[in-house]
């Protein structure tokens, strides 16, 4: 169910695999109605922002990610106080990068983690975020003109959206025992790469594999089984159309937003699965 009284606002993150330039596609393949919508993997939220339902939960196993979501809904005034002191420079970017390699970071405030999180999101490389191994982000540091760290007036729209939603750091598989029949689930998981070259899958420490993407195939089955109406977005890998045979396949284009050279950035293929 849509609010009867959005106000605009966009994605405050830029995230690799983000919808924004795919919601037309998204929206018209929709469910005409449903009682709460249910995103899981959330990342920039941009089909969620475009919606702005009334009844919403969003989720994702990053807890950072996590953090700066409730902080943008329950804190945003001090979040935007602490923005002010983050400026463009690369020396200071690996400074502020390298925070989690601390142990005085395990007492930050949440406050300061989300502000360093938008920090990191607006000036390092296309917006990607990668952990290693031990949880440590160690993406590099991006070239622009001119980023824009601070947008108040979005920030404070995206809180006032977020007001009815609940934000939740958990997985996907989390979610089953509270999703109704009436409801809507979208899913954007970590995609199957198409080639060496694609894998961005460490949005955690844990990765996203083919298990995992069995493990969300299952899900889905079963929720199907429940009659719960759901949508999920892919690349169009054969596995893809192999595991979820079952169910409506459509084969969509996107841009592409990671190429380190601008010229090679276009249209793939992608896929929207859906069960209704």
């Amino acid at each position: 169910m849509l609010s009867n009284s959005t106000i605009a606002c966009k994605p405050f993150l830029k995230w690799v695999g983000g919808k924004r330039k795919l919601l037309p596609e998204l929206v018209k393949r929709l469910p005409q109605k449903y009682e709460t919508y249910y995103e899981s993997f959330m990342g920039g939220a941009a089909l969620f922002w475009h919606l702005q339902p009334e009844k919403a939960v969003l989720s994702d196993i990053n807890l950072e990610l996590v953090n700066t979501y409730q902080c943008v809904k329950n804190n945003v005034e001090e979040l935007i106080i602490d923005l002010q002191q983050h400026y463009y420079d690369q020396e200071y970017y690996y400074q502020i990068r390298n925070c989690d390699r601390l142990p005085e970071y395990s007492q930050w405030t949440n406050i300061q983690r989300a502000s360093r999180f938008i920090f990191l999101n607006k000036t390092c490389f296309n917006g990607l975020y990668r952990v290693n191994s031990k949880g440590q982000y160690n993406v590099p540091f991006g070239r622009y003109k001119n980023p824009k760290i601070i947008d108040a007036d979005n920030l404070r729209a995206c809180s006032n959206s977020l007001q009815k939603t609940k934000i939740l750091n958990s997985s996907f598989l989390d979610l089953e025992s509270k999703i109704t029949p009436e409801d809507f689930v979208y899913f954007d998981p970590p995609y199957i790469p198409l080639n060496a070259t694609s894998n961005f899958t460490n949005y955690s420490k844990e990765g996203f594999d083919n298990k995992m993407q069995i493990a969300l195939l299952n899900l889905c089955q079963r929720l199907d089984r429940q009659g719960v109406k759901f949508m999920v977005s892919n690349s169009a890998a054969p596995l893809i159309f192999d595991l979820y045979s079952q169910f409506k396949i459509e084969q969509v284009n996107a841009p592409r937003s990671i190429n380190s050279q601008g010229n090679k950035r276009g249209a793939i293929a992608e896929v929207l699965v859906s069960n209704y």
